[in-house]
C-alpha cells in the first residue's frame, strides 16, 4: 500500500505523501458530506485517518471537535494509534456504544439525577432467568438465538408486544414461537428494572432519550463535536442512525465509509440502506470510490468480483469492481464436502500434504466463519498430530464451558453414567 506510518508530518501536505489518487481525494475532501465507497483491502482506514490528520493540520478541524465512530474496540484502537502517529492524537475514536456510554455517564446526573444504572455483566444469564420465569425451557443454542432476537428487537426499536408482527413483516426466521420470545423479552426488561441494570442496547436508547428530551444537553454535545466520521457505515442499525442524527443535529459535516456488499450484521438489525441512500439525503455529497485492492492477489480479486456479480438486491447495483495491486499468485481451488466433519478432515489432510512437501506451517492458515466451528477443525488437526495456533479465540478444549462439560462427563463415567450429570451438561 502506498506510503507508511511515521512521525507527525511537519505540514499538512506531508500527510498526503504516499496516498494513491483516490485516497488523496478522500483526505482532501474536508467540507460538506463525504461518502467513501471502499472495497476490502483498499486502504479505507488509511484514507480516513489521513483525512482527519490533514484537516487538523490544515486548521479546518480541531482534534477535540472530531468524533470518529467504528464498530469494534479493536478498530477504534487501531484508528487512535494511527491518528497519534499522524499528529492528531486528540481525536476521539470510539465505538457507538463507547461514545454513547461516555455521554450517558457524563450527562445522567444533570438530565435524570443520581447515578446512572450499571451495565449488566452477562446478558445471556438474565435472558435465561427470564425464560425460566416464563416456564420456557431453552437449550444452549435457543438461549443464544433468543438473546440475539432481543438485541435485534431493541436496535430496530421494537417493543415486546410488537415483536411477533415485526418478525412477520421482516420475513425474519425466529428461533422459537415469536409469542414466546415476546414473553421472554418482556420479562427480561422487567428483570433489568428490578435489578437497576441496563444492557448495551439500553446505552444507545437512553442516550437517544437524554439528547431528545434535553435540548441543552444535545446542544452541548453538538458544540463539542462538529465533525463526524463513521467507518463500516453499511453495518449501521436504525438505533445507531437515530443517535448519529442527534449528534449531527442536521449539520452536513459527516464522512461515512462503507461497502454495501460487505454488510455482515444484518442479523442484528444492520442495513446498508443508510449507505445506499446517503446521496439522496445529501445531494451535494462528495463521493469517492476506493477500488485499488492492496490486500489480495489478482486471482483472489477476480474470484471475489465474479461472486459479487451474481448477487442481487439494492447492494448489487452499487457493487465495486476491485483491481488488485499485487503480483499474481496461485489460482484458488474450490472443493466441496458432504458435511463439516468431512470438510475439516479434508482440510487437515491437505495441510499435512503441504507440510510434507516442505511448506512452512507459518505459511498455512485456516479461516472459519464462526468461533463455534473451530472445535471440528481443531479435532481434525489433533487427530493427525498437526500443531496449530488459534488466533482471536480460545482453543476449543480450553474454553471454560467445554472444560466444565468435560468434567461432568468424566464424573458421569466414573459414577456409572449418572443421567443427572448429563442433563446438567446440556444447560451449561
Amino acid at each position: 500500500m502506498p506510503g507508511g506510518a511515521g512521525g507527525a508530518p511537519p505540514d499538512p501536505d506531508a500527510v498526503l505523501a504516499g496516498l494513491d489518487p483516490e485516497q488523496r481525494e478522500v483526505a482532501t475532501a474536508l467540507h460538506g458530506p463525504v461518502c467513501v465507497l471502499a472495497g476490502a483491502g483498499t486502504g479505507k482506514t488509511r484514507a480516513i485517518t489521513h483525512r482527519i490528520a490533514y484537516g487538523v493540520r490544515a486548521g479546518v478541524m480541531q482534534p477535540a471537535s472530531v468524533l470518529a465512530v467504528t464498530f469494534t474496540a479493536r478498530a477504534a484502537g487501531e484508528m487512535r494509534g494511527r491518528l497519534r502517529q499522524l499528529g492528531a492524537g486528540g481525536v476521539q475514536a470510539r465505538t457507538f456504544h463507547s461514545a454513547a456510554l461516555r455521554q450517558l455517564q457524563f450527562f445522567w446526573p444533570r438530565a435524570v439525577g443520581g447515578e446512572p444504572p450499571r451495565l449488566a455483566e452477562r446478558k445471556v444469564q438474565l435472558v435465561a432467568e427470564a425464560a425460566t420465569r416464563c416456564r420456557i425451557r431453552l437449550d444452549r443454542n435457543e438461549l443464544r438465538d433468543t438473546t440475539g432476537e432481543i438485541e435485534w428487537a431493541k436496535v430496530t426499536q421494537t417493543v415486546p408486544e410488537d415483536y411477533p408482527a415485526a418478525v412477520a413483516k421482516s420475513a425474519r426466521q425466529a428461533p422459537r414461537d415469536p409469542a414466546e420470545i415476546a414473553r421472554i423479552y418482556a420479562t427480561y426488561e422487567r428483570l433489568k428494572q428490578e435489578r437497576s441494570v441496563i444492557d448495551f442496547e439500553d446505552v444507545l436508547l437512553l442516550t437517544v432519550g437524554v439528547l431528545e428530551e434535553n435540548p441543552g444537553v444535545a446542544e452541548q454535545v453538538r458544540a463539542q463535536y462538529q465533525h463526524f466520521v463513521v467507518d463500516e457505515y453499511q453495518d449501521v442499525n436504525p438505533l445507531q442512525q437515530r443517535l448519529l442524527d442527534l449528534w449531527c443535529g442536521g449539520r452536513g459535516s459527516i464522512c461515512v465509509v462503507g461497502d454495501a456488499s460487505q454488510t455482515i450484521y444484518s442479523f442484528t438489525g444492520a442495513t446498508p440502506d443508510y449507505l445506499l441512500d446517503f446521496r439522496s439525503r445529501y445531494p451535494e455529497a462528495t463521493v469517492v470510490r476506493l477500488v485499488r485492492d492492496y490486500r489480495s492477489t489478482p486471482q483472489v480479486v477476480h474470484l471475489a468480483n465474479g461472486l459479487l456479480a451474481q448477487a442481487g438486491g439494492r447492494a448489487a447495483a452499487h457493487r465495486l469492481e476491485l483491481v488488485s495491486q499485487r503480483e499474481r499468485g496461485p489460482e484458488p481451488v474450490y472443493t466441496e464436502y458432504a458435511d463439516e466433519p468431512a470438510e475439516a478432515d479434508g482440510t487437515a489432510r491437505r495441510i499435512q500434504e503441504l507440510l510434507d512437501s516442505g511448506v512452512r506451517a507459518s505459511q498455512i492458515a485456516v479461516l472459519f466463519r464462526t468461533n463455534g466451528q473451530s472445535g471440528t477443525y481443531e479435532q481434525a488437526l489433533a487427530d493427525r498430530g498437526i500443531p496449530y495456533r488459534l488466533r482471536g479465540a480460545e482453543r476449543f478444549f480450553e474454553r471454560p464451558e467445554v472444560r466444565e462439560a468435560g468434567m461432568l462427563l468424566r464424573g458421569a463415567a466414573r459414577a456409572g453414567g449418572a443421567d443427572r450429570a448429563l442433563d446438567d451438561a446440556g444447560d451449561l
